[in-house]
């Protein structure tokens, strides 16, 4: 499976954006979809992720701005992006696995990733 991860670009702080995931084949309905994001000299951060029970779990650093939807009739995992921070900027990554909920913050529980795209917010 190929994830493709599409949305990303340059915005002003204050500003949105919407990621999307999309998958190559398949369906996303039994897997969670997560997304991370990495800054540059940071480790691989946990941003949220829908599960295959169709909940939804977001990180407390995002929370009240960002929120995470499945388009069913596309196949995509959607992020929203409100109110974003120049803290924010970093590349985003969108993977796929069935963690359970105890890991669901940790990278090595996907197993497929898509390749990133870049959200830079300026201030």
């Amino acid at each position: 499976v190929q994830l493709q991860a599409s949305g990303g670009g340059l915005v002003q702080a204050g500003g949105s954006l919407r990621l999307s995931c999309a998958a190559s084949e398949g369906t996303f309905s039994t897997y969670t979809v997560a997304w991370f994001r990495q800054a540059p000299g940071k480790e691989r951060e946990f941003v949220g992720a829908y599960r295959a029970t169709r909940t939804t779990v977001v990180d407390d650093s995002v929370k009240g701005r960002f929120t995470i939807s499945r388009d069913n009739a596309k196949n995509t995992v959607n992020l929203q992006m409100n109110s974003l921070k120049p803290e924010d900027t970093a590349v985003y990554y969108c993977g796929v696995g069935r963690p359970i909920l105890s890991s669901i913050r940790s990278p090595t529980s996907y197993y497929y990733w898509g390749q990133g795209t870049l959200v830079t917010v300026s201030s």
